[in-house]
C-alpha cells in the first residue's frame, strides 16, 4: 500500500503507506506521554530527593511518590489522549474511565490509561453523533452532561472488570520477558530494533510510548529501571558525531562539533539521524554502541529512577540513583567508544570516495540525503520544489504562519524554528510567526509547514492547503534562506 502526492511540476511521488501508518501510530502513542514529561520529571525529582534512599530523605514528603505514580500520571496520560481524540469532552470521559483501571489493579496503569483514554474519548464522540442536532433547545447541556457521566461510569466499570486484569496480565508477561532477557544476557539485542527505529523517527514512540510506561512500573518496584536507558543513552550518538568530526568530510565534518553539543548536552538525538541516513551502513555503529551500553548497565545492575527526557547527559545523571552512577557513566562512555570506533572504520574506508564527491561539488551529507529522498520518492533539495505538494499558486500566497512540525513538537522542530526565526529577525521581516508543534496538532491554519523529509507525507495529510518544505537537517538547511528571501519579497 502506498500514498501519493503531486508536485507542482506534476510529478507523482509514492510514499510507503505502511511506514506513514507506523509513524502515525507511534506519534499517537508518544503524543499521550510527551506533553506530560514535566510531570514525570517532577515525580522523578521528588523520588530522587525524598524516598528513604534518596538524596535528602523525608518521610512526610515521600508520601507524594505513591499517589503521583498511581493516580496523577495515568490520569494525565488519559486526559491528554482523550483531548487528542475529542477535545475537552473526550479528556473528561477518558479520565473517568481510567479510574476503573487504576482502582482495578495495584500496579501503575500507564498502559491501561493509554488504552482506556482514547477508547473512552472515541466512544463519547460516537455517542454524541447519535443525537447531534436532534435535541430540543434548552436540553443540550442536560443531555451532554448525563451522556458523558453515564458513559464514563460504564467505561470505568468495564475497565475495572475487563481491561485492568488484562493489562495486569500483559504487564506481568512483559516484565517476565524483560527479566528473561536480562537473566539470559540477551537484553542488548534490543538495540537491533531500537537503533534502526530511532533513525526512522520512531524514537519518541519507542521511548515514550513503550519503554517509559514499562520503566516507571519497574522503577516503582525496584527504585530504578534499565529500560529508561535503552533508547535515551546519549553515548551512541556522541560516538557517531565524534567520528564525523575527526574522519568526516565537507558539511558533515564541519557541523559535527555543533551537533555534539545539541545531542549530548541538549539531548536532541534527532540531530544525528541525517548523518546515519546519508550512509546507512553507519547503523552498525549505532547498534554496536547501543548494545555495548545496555550490556554494561546489565553487568552493573544500573538504571535510572525516572525517564531521561530529553536524552541529555544532564537528564541522565540527575535521574541516576547513587548505586548506579558507575554503571551509567561507564555505559555512556562504552557506548560512545564502540560507536566511534565502528563509525571511524566505516568513514575511513569510504573517505576517498567521499572526498571525490566533495571535489565534484556533491557534499556527503547533502548528496546522501538527496539520494535517500530519491530512493523514497521524495523531493530533492532544489528551489523548483521548494513548495512541492502544495496547491496551485502557493508561491503567490502570502506566508504569515510558518510551523515546524515533528513527531513530538519539541526537540528538533524547536531548533529549526529558532534558526529560521533568527534569520527572519536579521532580515528585518515582521508580521510572520514561526512556531513548532507536533504533526498531530496541525489544524489547517498553517501557511507553510517545514518537516523532516521522512515526516512530510504525514504533514500533508493533516494540511494539504499549506506549502510544505522537506529538510534533512533542521539546524542548517539552505531552504531557510529561500524562505527568508520569499517572505522578504512579499513585504516589499
Amino acid at each position: 500500500m502506498t500514498t501519493t502526492s503531486t508536485t507542482q511540476t506534476g510529478e507523482v511521488n509514492a510514499q510507503p503507506g505502511w511506514r506513514v501508518g507506523v509513524q502515525r501510530f507511534g506519534a499517537f502513542l508518544s503524543g499521550m506521554i510527551m506533553p506530560n514529561i514535566s510531570a514525570f520529571i517532577a515525580w522523578g525529582l521528588i523520588t530522587a530527593f525524598f524516598i528513604p534512599t534518596g538524596w535528602t530523605p523525608n518521610e512526610s514528603l515521600a508520601e507524594l511518590v505513591g499517589p503521583m505514580i498511581i493516580f496523577l500520571l495515568p490520569l494525565l496520560i488519559a486526559n491528554t489522549a482523550g483531548r487528542m481524540v475529542y477535545g475537552t469532552r473526550g479528556g473528561v470521559v477518558a479520565s473517568i474511565g481510567t479510574m476503573g483501571v487504576i482502582v482495578g489493579t495495584d500496579i501503575p496503569m500507564f498502559i491501561g490509561a493509554m488504552i482506556v483514554g482514547p477508547l473512552a474519548a472515541y466512544l463519547i464522540k460516537q455517542v454524541d453523533k447519535i443525537w447531534a442536532g436532534k435535541i430540543k433547545p434548552g436540553f443540550e447541556m442536560l443531555v451532554d452532561n448525563f451522556a458523558a457521566g453515564i458513559l464514563g461510569m460504564l467505561v470505568a466499570l468495564g475497565a475495572f472488570f475487563g481491561i485492568a486484569p488484562a493489562v495486569t496480565a500483559l504487564s506481568n508477561a512483559i516484565g517476565a520477558a524483560v527479566d528473561f532477557l536480562v537473566t539470559a544476557g540477551l537484553l542488548p539485542l534490543a538495540s537491533l530494533l531500537i537503533e534502526p527505529g530511532k533513525v526512522l523517527f520512531l524514537n519518541n514512540a519507542i521511548n515514550q510510548g513503550i519503554l517509559t510506561p514499562l520503566g516507571v512500573q519497574e522503577s516503582t518496584e525496584f527504585g530504578k529501571s534499565i529500560l529508561f536507558l535503552l533508547e535515551a543513552n546519549p553515548g551512541p550518538g556522541l560516538g557517531l558525531l565524534a567520528a564525523f568530526m575527526f574522519f568526516g568530510t565537507g558539511i558533515a565534518k564541519a557541523s559535527a562539533p555543533g551537533a555534539i553539543i545539541i545531542q549530548f548536552l541538549g539531548g536532541i538525538h534527532e540531530i544525528y539521524f541525517p548523518y546515519v541516513l546519508m550512509k546507512p551502513i553507519l547503523i552498525a555503529a549505532m547498534i554496536g554502541g547501543g548494545m555495548t551500553g545496555i550490556a554494561i548497565n546489565v553487568a552493573f545492575g544500573s538504571g535510572l529512577r525516572a525517564p531521561a527526557s530529553p536524552g541529555s547527559i544532564f537528564a541522565v545523571l540527575i535521574n541516576t540513583p547513587t548505586d548506579s552512577y558507575v554503571g551509567v557513566v561507564l555505559s555512556v562512555i562504552g557506548a560512545a567508544s564502540v560507536s566511534f570506533i565502528i563509525a571511524a572504520i566505516i568513514l575511513r574506508a569510504s573517505r576517498r570516495r567521499d572526498l571525490e564527491l566533495l571535489e565534484s561539488g556533491n557534499d556527503g551529507l547533502t548528496a546522501g540525503a538527496a539520494k535517500m529522498n530519491d530512493l523514497k520518492g521524495k523531493e530533492s533539495s532544489v528551489t523548483s520544489t521548494l513548495f512541492a505538494g502544495a496547491g496551485a499558486g502557493t508561491t503567490q500566497m502570502r506566508i504569515s504562519n510558518i510551523v515546524f512540525a515533528c513527531d513530538a513538537g519539541m526537540g528538533s522542530s524547536a531548533m529549526g524554528a529558532s534558526v529560521l526565526r533568527n534569520k527572519l529577525t536579521k532580515a528585518g521581516v515582521e508580521g510572520v510567526t514561526v512556531t513548532n508543534m507536533s504533526i498531530a496538532n496541525l489544524d489547517g491554519s498553517e501557511d507553510l509547514i517545514i518537516t523532516h523529509a521522512d515526516l512530510t507525507e504525514r504533514a500533508r495529510q493533516k494540511n494539504g492547503r499549506a506549502a510544505h518544505i522537506s529538510v534533512d537537517n533542521f539546524m542548517s538547511s539552505p531552504k531557510y534562506d529561500e524562505v527568508v528571501s520569499l517572505v522578504t519579497e512579499q513585504q516589499l
